[in-house]
Parts: C-alpha cells; structure tokens; sequence
C-alpha cells in the first residue's frame, strides 16, 4: 500500500472516530421532552385521543424546527382517526433510511421507556439531522397504535405507513425501529433472555443496547449492525434469530419484514431487562439519560456513514 493510500485510510479512520465519539445528545432537551411527552394528563393510549392528538403535535413541532419537511399520515380505525408524523432530511435522495418509533402506550400508564425514550431519540435526531449532508434521505416516522389491541394488525401506524411505502413503490435501503432505549441496569442478574443459555454469550447484566437482527435480514440490517457496533460510544450486542422467538418482532419493524423490506431493532431489551415494562412504574426517573443520549448518538453517527 502506498504512503498516500495509507495517509487516506488513517484519516479516514480518524474522522470516523471524530464522528463516533463526539457527544452530540443533550441529556438537557432529552429529559425535557420526555417529561413534555410522559408527564401528561391522561395516558397517550388509543383511548384517549385527544392527548394521542396533544403529542403527535408536540412532536410535529419539534420536528418542523428541523427537517426539510414534515408531513402527517392520517388513517381512519373504528371512525377515529390517528396519526403517523414524518420528518424528512436530504429529500434529494431517492433511496430512503426509516427510523421509527411509536408513542402510544399500554393502558394506563406513562411509557417512559415504551417508548417514549424512542420517540425522543427521534426528536434528538431530528435536531442533529438538521442541515448534514447524507447518501440517503432519511425520514423519522412517530407511529401511533402500536401497542394492544392494535398489535400485529393492520390498523398499526407502523403497517400503514410500510404499506404506503411499497404501494408507491417507493426506494427504501431499509428500517430501523427505536424500541425502548433507555434502561440500562450494571448489576448481575439484571439481564434475562428468552433461552437461559443465552447468558453465557451475552453476560447477565443489562447494561449494553441491542440490536436485533432476524436471520436473513438483508444488507441494510447488516451494514446498520456493524457500523453502530464499530462505533464505539455504547456497548451493543447484535442478536440474530428466528422471528418465532419471543420478543424478536415486538415492535414496529415486523411490518416492514412483512412488507419484504431489511429492517432491525435497536432495544435495551424491553422486559428481559426492564420489568416497569407495561406497569405505571415505567417513569422517567427509571431511565439513564446519559446512556440513551450514547445511543441516539450511535444511531446519528451511523445514519451519516451510510
């Protein structure tokens, strides 16, 4: 190899790096949008839509401050309508990135970590997205009902937008879900698996972020996978598997493997790890904010190496 090419490779491992290891989250607005979005007057479930309705507008706000253009997806389910809202950066690209989250919750509670900490790493996101070159647009999808009774029906915003997707024929490198970011715990035994035996490769304590991948998840999941890992900024596991096995396609990326489209999840794991999972204990108090902002900077430098 010539000094030149060497020369090139060495900066180009450096600027790599930069990217990667630069703090770009605020844990300040992280944690003022999720107490906006958490501390609410009633749950933000299918029940209560008029405050489903109060943070899909927050979160259009927040999102018009930023990207190059936001849209809301309407769709009607038993005479009510909900809401998808979508923020899109580098719309001179034909070849589209998704990264999704849902802000709906299960029941009464407040979702701190399901998911509101995804949604807020869309927020996040969308600010440090803001006027960066990319190789692909990006589009930032907020998904309403995607917790029961809606789950793996066709009334999940995360359905219908997929499905918008492929009946306009529209190029997409693939999908990303944001699936609980923001539990993380050090002690042994705080982390659980579907198969016991799992711990013995992944370790008993819940302190890394997974991404989990479906065997044969096709080239963007692969190349999304390694370059977070190669990033460095918080420890991560990559999980293949079989979509029978629990807890695999519990989020909004099974619509897009239904549709045929290469998509993951980036999760702490949901209840293998945090048990407030579905319970009014899941609050923001719970959360490591500095970790989930590693995260989200993970997924921002990834997204710029594409």
């Amino acid at each position: 190899m010539t000094r030149l090419k060497l020369y090139s490779a060495f900066l180009f491992f450096i600027m790599s790096s930069v990217c990667f290891a630069a703090p770009q989250a605020d844990t300040t607005r992280i944690k003022h949008h999720l107490t906006t979005i958490t501390k609410t007057p009633k749950p933000r479930n299918y029940q209560n839509l008029d405050q489903l309705n109060q943070t899909a507008e927050y979160i259009k706000n927040v999102f018009t401050a930023y990207a190059d253009s936001v849209s809301v997806q309407e769709y009607t389910v038993d005479g009510q309508v909900y809401k998808n809202v979508i923020a899109s950066f580098g719309t001179e690209n034909k070849k589209r990135v998704i990264v999704g989250a849902h802000y709906d919750v299960c029941g009464n509670q407040q979702g701190a970590d399901d998911n509101a900490s995804g949604v807020v790493g869309l927020l996040e996101l969308a600010r440090l997205l803001k006027g960066q070159k990319l190789n692909h647009r990006v589009d930032l999808v907020a998904y309403t009902l995607e917790e029961p009774p809606y789950f793996r029906t066709e009334h999940m915003g995360s359905y219908v937008h997929a499905k918008s997707l492929a009946d306009n024929k529209a190029e997409v490198y693939g999908m990303v879900s944001l699936e609980m970011i923001g539990y993380f715990k050090e002690e042994k035994k705080s982390q659980t698996y579907p198969v016991g035996i799992l711990s013995l490769f992944y370790g008993s304590r819940g302190n890394y972020i997974t991404l989990v991948n479906k065997f044969g998840a096709g080239a963007f999941a692969k190349n999304f996978s390694r370059r977070f890992s190669s990033g460095s900024l918080i420890k991560s596991k990559k999980f293949t598997g079989p979509p029978a096995l629990p807890g695999i396609d519990f989020s909004d990326h099974l619509n897009y493997w239904k549709l045929g489209y290469s998509a993951l999840m980036l999760t702490d794991t949901s209840f293998y790890r945090n048990k407030n999972y579905h319970e009014p204990t899941d609050t923001l108090e719970t959360l490591d904010l500095t970790k989930m902002a590693k995260v989200i900077d993970g997924v921002y430098g990834t997204l710029l190496q594409l």
